[in-house]
C-alpha cells in the first residue's frame, strides 16, 4: 500500500490549515534572493492544493501573508504582492479544472488595489465550484480578527441586537472571518519552527499540530500524506477520556 492509499483508507481531516514557512531560508541555501524562494513556494502551493482535492479534503486554508509581514523590507513585500497577482492569474485554470472554490480571509482592504481586484475576480469566477474550498489568509492576524469580533458583538449588544446572555461560541463563530468554515482538524507548519504565529488561534483550539523541518518549497504530496497519516494515528478526545470514546 502506498502513502496515498494509506491516507484514503482512514478518516480524513475535513479542514487542513498550513503555515507555509521557509521560503527565504530555502532561497538562501541556493545562494539566491528571498524572492526566488517565494516563487518556488508557489509550486508547492499547487502540489498541495491538487493533492488535497484528489484526496477529498473539503477545506484547505493557507497562511499566505500575515499582518506582521507588512513589516518586512519594502522590496520583499512588493515582490510578494506581484507574485500573488501573477499566481492568481496563472492558477485560475487549476482551480477550475479541480472544481475548487477560492476564498480569502484577513484585512483585505489593506491589500494593493491590483491584488484586491485580481483576488475578487478569481473568487467570483470560482464561487460555484464545489469540490473543495481553498482559503488564502492574506493580511491576516488572528488577534486582529478576534479584536474585530469583540467590537462587532459589542456594538450589537449596545444596540440591543444581541443580549449578553445569548453570547456563546456560535455567536463568536458567526463574527469571525472563517464563519463559513469548520474548525481546523490538522495544522501543518513547515521549516522546523514550532509556533502558531498568530494564525487561526480560535479555530485551532482542538486541532492536531504537525511540525516538519521540510522547507516550504521542498514540500511535496508525499510530505502532505505523511502529515495526514500522523494525524490519523492520533486519538482526538476533545476533553474526554479514551474509554468514553470507545
Amino acid at each position: 500500500m502506498d502513502l496515498k492509499e494509506e491516507v484514503l483508507s482512514k478518516n480524513l481531516p475535513k479542514h487542513i490549515a498550513i503555515i507555509m514557512d521557509g521560503n527565504g531560508r530555502w532561497a538562501k541555501q541556493q545562494g539566491m534572493m528571498r524572492a526566488f524562494g517565494h516563487e518556488n513556494g508557489t509550486k508547492s502551493v499547487r502540489r498541495t492544493v491538487e493533492a488535497c482535492a484528489e484526496l477529498g479534503v473539503e477545506n484547505l486554508t493557507l497562511y499566505a501573508f500575515s499582518t506582521e509581514n507588512w513589516n518586512r523590507p519594502k522590496l520583499e513585500v512588493q515582490t510578494l504582492m506581484k507574485l500573488l497577482v501573477t499566481s492568481l492569474k496563472k492558477e485560475i485554470k487549476t482551480l477550475q479544472d479541480n472544481n475548487i472554490k477560492l476564498s480569502a480571509i484577513g484585512n483585505l482592504d489593506t491589500l494593493p488595489k491590483k491584488v484586491h481586484k485580481e483576488l475578487h475576480e478569481v473568487i467570483e469566477q470560482t464561487k460555484s465550484n464545489t469540490r473543495m474550498i481553498l482559503t488564502l489568509a492574506l493580511s491576516y492576524g488572528s488577534r486582529e480578527e478576534l479584536l474585530n469580533t469583540v467590537k462587532e458583538i459589542s456594538i450589537k449588544v449596545k444596540n440591543n441586537i444581541i443580549s449578553p446572555e445569548k453570547i456563546d461560541e456560535s455567536i463568536i463563530n458567526e463574527h469571525l472571518y472563517t464563519q463559513n468554515l469548520p474548525d481546523v482538524d490538522l495544522l501543518i507548519r513547515t521549516s522546523g519552527e514550532q509556533r502558531i504565529s498568530n494564525f487561526l488561534l480560535w479555530q485551532i483550539a482542538y486541532a492536531e499540530l504537525y511540525f516538519t523541518s521540510v522547507l516550504w518549497p521542498d514540500f511535496t504530496k508525499q510530505h502532505l500524506y505523511e502529515a495526514i497519516i500522523e494525524y490519523q494515528k492520533r486519538e482526538r478526545r476533545f476533553g474526554k477520556t479514551s474509554e468514553q470514546l470507545s
